[in-house]
């Protein structure tokens, strides 16, 4: 029988479902009315039924992080999957045994180097693997550049060895530093624009590039048009997190994710509240420090939910957290925050609280309580 938020011990994970099937629709609908496929990245949450829950929404195929995850998804029926991490040639004997088992596996290169090395290996082990090149269209990390001869050179070594190009692919990862629609929308113009010409520079040397893939939550979010473009993969949107707040592609009460606590202490004369969560239920990431509004840890609210304005994790040690108030108020905090009482703190990175935890708790609707686990490793 499904549990109650009163009966779990803390620190815990919590997903609000309809809060999450809400993110879910939204992000759907805006890319069906686009008319791209949307391929969701499951780092995030790396949970089965949150995967279900956006392959039901209308997904068809996924993106992946890790060679688990794949592992994982495809052993629960999902066959359409992309390892959108360039590909190490230690992990092409992993990534060939998942294709021999019937999965259509896909992997990523960005260099000559890593392209010989599947070259090699598929030809060593005759296997045809399915290929993306990664474009970099905003200096952010990774990929190759579209101007750059090594683009056309690695689509013709991929041919030329046997392998099958599936397309190109991006991510404008430099859109978690913008904060105006006017901004997100500039930059998911410049994504789609370079990727869409990075294949069709392909094409025009004579070589097949049929697919190409773009992927952020920001610029999923504000894209105008999508011409040109064959799938998105957007990822955090499923619980979104304050540095999605910051950036303006989501309302507070859109947030899915959050971390029950529980306040076990007081130091009245500081103004802090000691709660059971610390950076290894929170993590360490400090996402909001770098923008217009810094969240600390994450942003306090009470356990039903509701938003505490001025409350925030302010600091976090391994098991202790320290809540502090911008307005302490007439009521002390000892009254105000008895110990034993329970607090939700919302993330700055959805992701990395994510991975702070085996499973999650995911309350539906009614307020009962399911575990589902989260898988971890690589």
């Amino acid at each position: 029988m499904p549990a109650s938020i009163a009966c779990l011990d803390t620190p815990v994970a919590l997903i609000d479902v309809p809060r999450m099937q809400r993110n879910i629709q939204r992000m759907q609908h805006r890319m069906d009315a686009l008319g791209v496929r949307l391929r969701p990245h499951i780092k995030t949450s790396k949970c089965l039924p949150v995967v279900q829950a956006q392959i039901e929404a209308g997904a068809s195929a996924i993106t992946v992080s890790t060679l688990k995850e794949a592992e994982h998804c495809f052993a629960a029926g999902i066959h359409d999957i992309f390892y959108a991490v360039s590909m190490a040639p230690g992990k092409l004997a992993q990534a060939l045994t998942l294709r021999r088992k019937g999965c259509r596996l896909s992997i990523l290169t960005d260099s000559l180097a890593a392209t010989q090395a599947i070259v090699d290996f598929g030809r060593q082990h005759d296997e045809r693997f399915e290929v993306w090149i990664e474009i970099d269209c905003d200096g952010h990390r990774s990929g190759v550049r579209v101007e750059d001869d090594a683009l056309v050179d690695i689509a013709r070594r991929l041919r030329e060895g046997g392998m099958q190009l599936c397309g190109v692919m991006t991510h404008a990862g430099s859109s978690y530093e913008l904060n105006t629609s006017q901004a997100l929308q500039a930059l998911a113009e410049q994504e789609r624009y370079i990727c869409v010409s990075a294949a069709q520079r392909i094409r025009a040397a004579g070589l097949a590039c049929p697919q190409v893939s773009i992927g952020s939550t920001p610029t999923a979010l504000s894209a105008q048009s999508l011409e040109g473009v064959t799938e998105v993969r957007a990822g955090v949107y499923v619980f979104f997190d304050l540095v999605m707040h910051n950036i303006g592609v989501c309302r507070a009460d859109e947030l899915a994710l959050s971390v029950l606590t529980t306040v076990i202490g007081h130091q009245p004369d500081k103004g802090w509240i000691i709660i059971d969560a610390g950076w290894m239920a929170m993590s360490r990431d400090r996402g909001t420090q770098r923008q217009q509004r810094d969240f600390g840890y994450g942003q306090v609210c009470s356990e039903a939910g509701d938003w505490i304005e001025g409350a925030l994790l302010s600091n976090a040690n391994q098991e202790h957290g320290i809540v502090t108030l911008s307005s302490p108020g007439e009521v002390a905090i000892t009254e105000r925050f008895p110990i034993g009482s329970r607090l939700r703190i919302l993330p700055n990175h959805a992701c990395a609280t994510g991975a702070q935890f085996p499973e999650y708790s995911a309350c539906d609707a009614s307020g009962a309580v399911h575990t589902w686990s989260r898988l971890h490793g690589w």
